[in-house]
């Protein structure tokens, strides 16, 4: 019976030394490797020019590298790339490079599918299948980032997690893919250029206050009234937003990080008066901005874009009172539409 080989990337470097010196090697040859898996990004152990072909098959005999496959790629009128990433077990998750005239930014998937159940998400009809390994969001940012210097002569700037699946499900693996990314054995990119974006789960967003992570934090939002949002998103019964408030207040306490809300605004669901009082009382609580995004319908049923004259009543009554507030026009609407509402996240 064949034996799986591991994939090799799930070792540390400190395990990668440790076997090399198991196989009567030198534990430098660790070091060697684990620069041409990460910041090199070998696909193939024939990649690692400065290793000895017999180091390389014995590398093969042991391990494999599971690198994603970019499947199909749509370049849209606006500059936007969507990304068909296909895992090495054939399954596919959606990645977003999103061009500005500064910057440019990668939004990447955490899982395939997601374990929650947003009414208004493309991504939560398809339930969640798997998490995605460290390696596998790592490969996103860095076939972006080739994307990036490709069409835009600059390497990327920003990372979004906004694409498909909810980071915070898969806390471990999306910690540890920013470790990489952070990493001067990796990116090297600095973490406050990382946004991790939930739909708020007041336990984990504690424990990333105490993980004393130094990433940004957006919270999915879409109503500051418990009776709107569950209808929205139904899993947040389990999280009613003074819980979300709780945890909120103490991020701010830990981190001293402004939160950002993602926010859209469906006509006859938050579009009222009542529903932007809310926002301007919740966003009172902990220093925050909002990003008011412009839905992309995912079908013709009751979640539909507010009209203009909403959004300007919301946009009035935050700055009223304050608050910096964004509206996040939808990108790429000449191809088709990305992951849950991964197409509108403009950094």
């Amino acid at each position: 019976m064949q034996i799986e080989k591991k994939d090799i990337r799930a070792l540390s470097k400190d395990q990668l030394r440790d076997f090399f010196i198991n196989n009567g090697d030198k534990a430098f040859r660790g070091n060697q490797v684990y620069e041409w898996l990460w910041s090199k990004g070998a696909h193939s152990f024939d990649d690692m020019t400065n290793v000895a072909k017999n180091t390389r098959a014995m590398l093969e005999d042991h391990f494999v590298i599971n690198h994603i496959k970019v499947d199909t790629m749509q370049r849209s009128e606006d500059g936007t790339v969507k990304n068909a990433v296909r895992l090495h077990d054939g399954l596919v998750v959606e990645s977003v490079l999103i061009p500005t005239q500064t910057r440019t930014t990668a939004c990447v998937s955490s899982q395939v599918g997601c374990s929650l159940d947003c009414n208004f998400c493309a991504t939560a009809r398809l339930k969640r299948m798997r998490n995605l390994e460290p390696a596998e969001i790592y490969d996103q940012v860095i076939s972006i980032d080739k994307e990036s210097r490709l069409y835009y002569n600059h390497p990327l700037s920003n990372i979004v997690f906004m694409g498909m699946g909810e980071p915070l499900m898969n806390y471990n693996n999306v910690m540890k893919a920013i470790g990489m990314i952070t990493s001067d054995e990796g990116l090297g990119m600095s973490p406050k250029r990382i946004t991790v974006s939930t739909s708020g789960i007041p336990k984990m967003i504690k424990k990333m206050a105490d993980d004393e992570v130094k990433f940004k934090l957006a919270v999915s939002l879409h109503s500051a009234i418990d009776s709107i949002r569950s209808r929205i998103m139904p899993f947040s019964q389990n999280f009613p937003l003074v819980e979300l408030r709780e945890a909120l207040e103490y991020w701010y306490r830990k981190t001293k990080s402004k939160v950002s809300y993602e926010y859209v605004v469906w006509k006859g669901i938050n579009d009222d008066k009542a529903s932007i009082d809310a926002l301007v009382k919740f966003c009172k609580y902990v220093p925050c901005k909002v990003n008011l995004i412009e839905y992309n319908p995912i079908d013709d049923g009751e979640f539909q874009q507010a009209s203009e004259e909403s959004i300007n009543a919301y946009i009035k009554a935050l700055e009223n009172t304050g608050i910096v507030v964004k509206v996040r026009r939808s990108r790429g609407k000449d191809i088709d539409a990305a992951c849950g509402q991964l197409a509108n996240k403009e950094a």
